[in-house]
């Protein structure tokens, strides 16, 4: 069922958006032509709970959408950055927390079809404020904390819309034996 890639033609080259146009067969015989990947760094992004169990998300706007969202923190891991190193990093420079906790729940793709990357997904416990935020030229990001039941209430009302985060809110609950299933 793997494809080989016959030819690679990359359309553009930026760290946040590399895509190539690649050429592949099947191991049938049949050519795909085009067939257009985009490549992107690993990604981490953690359901991150507070000293006083106060759930935190970000609110930012989202051009692609062309919507204000709440997520939860996260972004992109450096190079050779261990994933949870770029995890305690990305929520330190989003929110201004530091998290005594930050454990790994899981992995999902976004949409494979299409995007070369993962995202590792974390829980992150613990967390109190000791800076500032230190965000990027591009990041406008609003830190807001929510009570479980506000917070599991925007989930219900689909106040969150980021497919990857509410992944990770279910792994963070199946880690954490909130989430069980029969069987």
């Amino acid at each position: 069922m793997k494809w080989k890639t016959l030819e690679s033609t990359y359309i553009s080259d930026h760290i946040y958006f590399t895509a190539r146009r690649d050429r592949c067969e099947r191991e049938d015989g049949t050519i795909i032509d085009p067939y257009f990947v985009v490549e992107m760094p690993t990604s981490a992004t953690a359901l991150s709970i507070t000293e006083d169990n106060r759930i935190l998300l970000v609110k930012q706007y989202r051009h692609p959408l062309g919507d204000v969202i709440f997520e939860f923190p996260g972004g992109f891991v450096d190079p050779g950055e261990d994933f949870a190193t770029g995890m305690r990093r990305e929520l330190l420079e989003e929110t201004g927390y530091q998290f005594s906790q930050v454990e790994w729940v899981g992995r999902v793709a976004a949409n494979p079809g299409v995007l070369n990357n993962y995202t590792e997904l974390f829980l992150a416990t613990g967390g109190r404020k000791v800076q500032e935020q230190q965000l990027d030229k591009n990041e406008e990001i609003e830190v807001l904390e929510f009570t479980m039941e506000e917070f599991l209430n925007k989930v219900a009302k689909q106040e969150i819309v980021q497919a990857l985060h509410i992944s990770c809110l279910f792994f963070a609950l199946l880690k954490t034996g909130k989430l069980t299933f029969n069987g």
